[in-house]
């Protein structure tokens, strides 16, 4: 594991962030988990809806993958000014029609000013523009607190993933070239078997040309050439992504992908215990790579 290798992140992680301005508080936390795709989700209060986009375009500029879950919250502590609108408009379409059916059906109409105010939409609740225009000046510190802790999180679980990654990657590595020396020996072994079966048939000396041309036919069927190079530049290509200054959580999906295939590819041409043997370890580490892999941005 020599070398210099880029941050790895993990997709799980939460942040929390709060920042005070007189009797307001603001609070941001942000949690994310594992998904194939960036996919966020915000829970905000009502006065902070025009600020959806700007929440989003923050979040997608330091976060590329994860489901992401982000909860805003306002809290008053104290007194603070604010106006009230009222929709008279609203309210005299209310009253008027509790007037008519009072006459049409010759019952009271039960409505006053209470009821008026109970009607939905009539009251509104208006911040005053000053703080209005600075709303997201506000909420962006405590976004980027959140963010910071949340990333920083990432960033531990990431390099705990990438060492535990690039041990089992070692492993896998030096399975394959073991696999790689032993082949051949295979093939000759296969030679002696077959050449003693048939003189122990026929008792006398197998014709060599007949021998080597079905040692040919089982070396061409048994062949894991192709396999092993494979193998061996897709091991190359992982340990590559430790290197590069960018997420690399999908690159690291597709390549465990093709590794197992061509795992797959060895353990079905096993023809003895050892390589059968190699091949299912191969393979499990593989397959112990993929569930880590699954973790990463």
């Amino acid at each position: 594991m020599k070398g210099h290798f880029i941050v790895v992140r993990s997709m799980t992680g939460y942040g929390r962030g709060i920042k005070s301005y007189g009797t307001r508080k603001i609070t941001a936390e942000i949690r994310s988990v594992n998904h194939r795709y960036l996919e966020l989700q915000t829970k905000i209060p009502r006065e902070f809806y025009p600020l959806d986009s700007k929440i989003r375009e923050l979040l997608s500029s330091r976060i590329s993958r994860g489901k992401v879950d982000v909860v805003i919250s306002d809290e008053w502590i104290g007194e603070h000014d604010c106006d009230l609108s009222f929709d008279m408009s609203k309210a005299g379409f209310y009253v008027n029609a509790a007037r008519e059916i009072s006459e049409k059906f010759n019952i009271e109409s039960g409505i006053n000013a209470l009821e008026i105010l109970k009607i939905p939409g009539f009251v509104s609740e208006t911040e005053n523009s000053d703080e209005t225009d600075s709303l997201w000046e506000m909420l962006k510190p405590a976004l980027d607190e959140a963010l910071d802790q949340l990333i920083r999180q990432r960033e531990n679980e990431g390099a705990r993933l990438r060492d535990d990654l690039l041990t089992k990657v070692d492993l896998l590595s030096s399975d394959v070239e073991y696999v790689e020396t032993i082949a051949p020996d295979i093939i000759e072994k296969y030679k002696a078997d077959l050449t003693e079966k048939v003189r122990q048939v026929i008792d006398t000396i197998p014709d060599e040309n007949r021998i080597a041309e079905e040692v040919t036919i089982y070396a061409d069927k048994i062949c894991i050439d192709e396999e092993l190079t494979r193998l061996k530049s897709h091991v190359s290509a992982l340990r590559q992504c430790f290197s590069i200054d960018e997420p690399v959580g999908r690159k690291l999906d597709f390549l465990s992908q093709e590794l197992n295939r061509e795992a797959n590819t060895i353990l079905s041409k096993s023809s003895d215990v050892r390589t059968a043997d190699l091949g299912i370890r191969i393979k499990t580490t593989i397959e112990k790579i993929r569930e880590q892999i699954q973790n990463i941005e």
